[in-house]
Parts: structure tokens; sequence; C-alpha cells
């Protein structure tokens, strides 16, 4: 294994644990790849592809903790329609644009993952009629075309959605946000595999070192301090944030 294949190991390994523990395994992943020389739309489709399988164990892991439920088949729809949007979009960006607009990606990524945990806690409650699940489904429409397109902190925005509406067992919403984003990766991933947007050795590296840390990170998540983890990824996530900005914005 070439050096540069050890790192996106490690990369996914680290961002599978993450995503296992408090979440934002793709501000480790995305930056490795970018690191390693794929470009900017090229590394984010294969970040998408890389932790797909991470996210389809984490959707097994809680596959009682749901209900497939009118409110469940509605985000269904909505997820798998604007994953499939976001990619459609994302393909259609050239690369110079998306590296100016990464650095806000970036930005708008790390303050849902650093306030998301408050706004949730805010956040009051829809009733689910008919109407109610309009809005929801339009709300899950745009959030999984974000996904579909870059992804960053998506996991926190449904989690708000889902609170919005009145979930307070956080084991149904964790198992619900897993499932909605196999389907929304799922579908832009489909998208990035078509039009070959997944380099593959790079994702081998990434979607082994994902899975391992993934069933890693679920066996040490009890014993590990989430506040602290979490603490460290909003750091980091800043860090790498500033950096893109610098590099996009000053150093070109």
């Amino acid at each position: 294994m070439s050096s540069s294949l050890l790192i996106l190991f490690v990369a996914g390994l680290v961002g599978g644990a993450l995503n296992a523990v408090a979440g934002g395994g793709s501000f480790v992943v995305f930056p490795a790849l970018l690191f390693s020389g794929l470009s900017p739309v090229i590394a984010n489709a294969t970040t998408a592809a890389g932790l797909l399988p991470a996210s389809f164990m984490s959707g097994v892991a809680y596959r009682k903790d749901f209900v497939a439920d009118r409110l469940f088949a509605v985000l269904a729809v909505a997820s798998t329609i604007g994953g499939a949007l976001g990619a459609v979009v994302l393909l259609g960006t050239k690369e110079s644009t998306f590296e100016l607009v990464l650095p806000l990606l970036l930005a708008f990524a790390s303050l849902v993952f650093t306030f998301g945990g408050s706004l949730i806690a805010r956040l009051g409650k829809l009733a689910l009629g008919t109407g109610g699940l309009s809005v929801v489904f339009v709300v899950q429409v745009l959030i999984a075309t974000y996904g579909g397109y870059f992804g960053g902190g998506m996991g926190i925005l449904m989690l708000a959605t889902f609170a919005f509406v009145g979930l307070t067992d956080i084991h149904r919403m964790n198992g619900i946000k897993s499932a909605l984003a196999v389907l929304i990766n799922g579908a832009a991933v489909l998208l990035f595999a078509i039009t070959h947007k997944v380099v593959l050795y790079p994702w081998l590296a990434v979607v082994t070192g994902g899975m391992a840390g993934g069933y890693l990170g679920a066996h040490v998540a009890r014993r590990l301090p989430a506040g602290k983890v979490r603490r460290f990824v909003i750091v980091y996530a800043w860090a790498m944030t500033a950096y893109f900005a610098w590099k996009t914005y000053v150093a070109s």
C-alpha cells in the first residue's frame, strides 16, 4: 500500500469512528482526499461513496429503533429525490466554481456542526397533519439536495427537522437519520459512479478504513466522552475551513 493510500485508510478509519461517536467524519476524509491530489468535485464524490457503507451499517444497527410509518415514507421519498438532485447539481458545477464555494460550504457545515445541538434543543413542534407533512417533505428535499451536493452537517440538519416535528426518542431519530443518509448518499453515489467521478483505489482505502473505524467506534462509543470528541471535531472543522479559505481567497 502506498503512503497516500495508507493515509486515506487512516482518514477513513478516523472518519468512520468519529461518525459512530460524535459525527463529522467527512471533515477528516474530504480534506485527506484533497491533499492526496484529487480535485474538489472528485474528492467530494469519493468521500460520499467511501462513507456510504458505514452509513448502511449504522442503519442496520438502528433497524429496530424506527418504525416505517407515514412520516418515514415521506422522508424516504424526499431523501431519494433530493440526493439525486444534489448530485446532478454537483456534476454540473465546474471545478473552478466548486473551488470558490468550497470554503463557504465548509463554513456552513462547521456552523451546523457547532451549533446544531442548541438548535435541536430549542425547536418547537409541528403538528403532522397534511400541511405538516408537506412542509417536512419540502425541507427534507432541500436537506437531501444539500447532502447530495456536499453533505457536511447533513445529519444534524435532519435531526433538527425531526425535533421540529415532535420526535423525542434519540434512538429512533438516529435510526431514521441513518436510513435516510443511505438513501441520500446512495442516490448521489449511483450518479457519481455512472459518471466516473469516484476514483477506485482512494475509494477502496477510505471504505475499508471507514468500515473498520465504524465497527470499532460503535464498540467504544459508550466509553469515550462524546462531548470532548465533538469539541475536537469542531476545532478540526474550523481549522480546515480557515485553511481552505486562506488557500482559495488569499494565497491564490
